[in-house]
């Protein structure tokens, strides 16, 4: 038991490295690296914690999982962060068309003003980030015209990350103008340093009281007008209403006050909106016409890349929409985005444009043609730029 080993060592005496060794301790490096992940997701934590409610309470922007955008309800009024008033000191008297036009014909509110057509759901991330920014008052306004392609040079216009536009026509300066600015505001997008707000409402154009509400607004809006020719454009107006409404009066019979004499009944909505001339006389009392561009519908499908350009130079932005971004749809017969905006898919306009027109009588057509000829050259003068048109 109490034998010893040579060197006088006790058999019990066992050499240190043979027993059970503590962990060494690890390095500093993995230490803090360790430290500073676990700082890094707490942070990321208290940052999406915080940002949900403002993405969350962003109008017509989806999170994760959401559906597609919509329009929304107008939140209760409030004062503004600048001092907006909620409601304007005067109440408007509403807005009157230029002529009294044909109810029968007119009945019926085009589908962009119902239930506007809206691009695919946004991505997550641009979703997340919307919550960002601040509502602004729009800078460019779409002023019109109704038929002319205004929702298609608002969805070209959107792939830009520097516009952000409210999807819904606001119609605020033809309907809605007593709601006041604080109103009109809230329904913008959020958008941040840099960015463009805009929004769309066709019938602007149209409306006597529009260019002086705008322009007391700021007049640094810059002005917007998608234009047609005239005769195309009135069959495209009651093409639209005759989907709705078949049992309206042939597009002959409303053109004409008197069939027999040939005169045209300008009192009809969709002969008086091709009175380009008249209608923009209205704006140039309020607005340069150097704040003002004009785009062509047609060159809209035959070269959109060359209308957007001159659209993005015009508001002042670097010219990122080129020709890789269409493609031509040959059954719709006009240009689609190969990626809308938060999307990776193709998009196109829906089923309610590049409806098929009905036959117009070749003498109607003619007719309207001379009526619309002294305008049309009007316009050109005024603009500066000849459509060809005749």
């Amino acid at each position: 038991m109490g034998q010893r080993l040579s060197g006088g060592r006790s058999c019990l005496d066992v050499p240190g490295r043979l027993l059970p060794q503590p962990p060494p301790p690890p390095p500093p490096v993995r230490r803090k690296l360790a430290l500073l992940f676990a700082m890094l997701c707490v942070w990321l934590y208290m940052f999406l914690y915080s940002c949900a409610g403002s993405c969350a309470a962003a109008p017509g922007l989806l999170l994760l999982g959401s559906g597609s955008r919509a329009a929304h309800a107008p939140p209760a009024l409030a004062t503004a962060p600048d001092g907006t008033p909620p409601r304007l000191p005067f109440r408007a008297q509403p807005a009157t068309p230029l002529a009294s036009g044909k109810e029968m014909a007119e009945g019926a509110a085009s589908p962009e003003e119902q239930s506007p057509e809206v691009p695919d759901s946004p991505s997550p991330i641009s979703s997340f980030f919307s919550g960002s920014g601040s509502k602004q008052l729009p800078q460019a306004i779409i002023i019109g015209v109704k038929k002319g392609g205004t929702r298609a040079l608002l969805e070209f216009l959107r792939v830009h990350p520097d516009v952000r536009a409210v999807g819904a026509e606001p119609h605020f300066f033809d309907r809605s103008y007593d709601k006041g600015l604080a109103w009109y505001r809230d329904l913008m997008p959020r958008t941040l340093d840099g960015q463009i707000t805009m929004e769309k409402t066709p019938s602007y154009f149209v409306t006597r009281e529009a260019p002086a509400r705008i322009s007391a607004m700021s007049k640094d809006t810059k002005l917007i007008v998608v234009v047609r020719d005239p005769v195309t454009r009135a069959i495209s107006d009651y093409t639209q209403t005759l989907s709705k409404r078949p049992d309206i009066p042939t597009f002959e019979s409303l053109t004409f006050k008197n069939r027999t004499t040939g005169l045209i009944d300008t009192s009809w909505s969709a002969i008086q909106i091709g009175i380009y001339a008249k209608h923009l006389e209205h704006w140039l009392r309020h607005f340069p016409i150097r704040q003002m561009l004009f785009v062509s519908g047609e060159r809209l499908i035959s070269d959109p890349a060359g209308e957007l350009g001159r659209v993005q130079d015009f508001l002042g932005l670097k010219r990122i929409i080129t020709d890789k971004h269409f493609y031509f749809n040959k059954t719709k017969g006009f240009p689609c985005l190969k990626k809308a905006e938060g999307s990776s898919r193709p998009h196109c306009l829906g089923k309610t444009k590049g409806r098929t027109h009905p036959e117009i009588d070749r003498e109607v057509v003619r007719r309207l043609r001379e009526f619309y000829r002294p305008f049309n050259l009007k316009f050109y003068q005024m603009t500066g730029h000849d459509f060809g048109w005749d």
